[in-house]
């Protein structure tokens, strides 16, 4: 049975990079000897324990992270595993508009845990916001059979609304053409996205995306040419399908910023 309630409701709920010691493979720790490394890649769903509040993991064959928080808080990096110890430098950014409790919008983090290959990842996060707050928490994550789904661009594309707080497209719908072209235009603040979408590894449920938006007006202008890169997953589980993509970027001004996307096929 698929283990997908985190995703399947995420955009109600948000009303709201490499592997450098290699993610399934395998070692030689000497002439006579091999260590066998746990795999990280998958998507996994558990709690934070600071927050009380859901977190989902998607994390590529390539080892990068997002670990995305019910409240659009994501947690993004890449990920080292040697035996079962995984370590991950974390840049975390709240979602675009919003703040953590001391008015900052990003900081800096390790999550030190043990990974066992498709059964659940278990550790600390030690993270520090950019005004020098310093929490701790512990994360508990299970495996969710929906990465084992394969992906493909023909699968993904469609029209989707966008209703998640914080998106510039809220309110628009954004479409995903089989070649894997993602836009959207939205005449509440005049901001037009465009982007790539890409199935870099079609056995798995995971998909990599890069975008940028111009033409934003008030509040959203300041995203106006930001390049924003990221994962997405695809739950065609439910229906109609949803799509939640976790991007971040950086403003040519060294500003970080953060949007988690719930999309629902319309």
């Amino acid at each position: 049975m698929h283990r997908c309630s985190h995703f399947s409701g995420f955009s109600a709920v948000m009303a709201l990079a490499l592997c450098v010691s290699g993610c399934g493979g395998s070692s030689s720790s000497s002439s006579s000897s091999t260590t066998t490394n746990a795999s990280a890649a998958g998507i996994w769903t558990g709690t934070d324990s600071a927050s009380g509040l859901a977190l989902s993991g998607i994390v590529n064959a390539a080892g990068l992270a997002d670990f995305i928080r019910s409240d659009g808080v994501q947690y993004v990096g890449a990920v080292q595993v040697s035996g079962t110890a995984l370590a991950v430098t974390l840049d975390g950014y709240t979602q675009f508009g919003a703040e953590f409790s001391d008015g900052s919008t990003y900081g800096v983090g390790t999550l030190n845990a043990t990974v066992s290959t498709g059964g659940s990842i278990s550790g600390t996060l030690t993270f520090t916001t950019s005004d020098n707050t310093a929490t701790s928490s512990t994360w508990s994550l299970t495996f969710d059979s929906l990465y084992d789904t394969a992906s493909s661009l023909s699968a993904i594309s469609g029209n989707y609304s966008d209703s998640s707080t914080g998106d510039p497209s809220s309110g628009a719908t954004v479409s995903i053409t089989s070649g894997g072209v993602m836009t959207a235009q939205n005449s509440a603040d005049s901001c037009v996205l465009n982007g790539q979408v890409s199935a870099n590894n079609t056995s798995y449920d995971v998909y990599e995306i890069s975008y940028s938006y111009e033409s934003c007006t008030g509040a959203d202008a300041v995203l106006n040419g930001v390049q924003f890169t990221g994962l997405a997953i695809l739950n065609s589980n439910v229906s109609p399908v949803q799509i939640v993509i976790g991007g971040t970027g950086q403003s040519s001004a060294g500003t970080h910023y953060g949007i988690v996307s719930g999309l629902t096929a319309s």
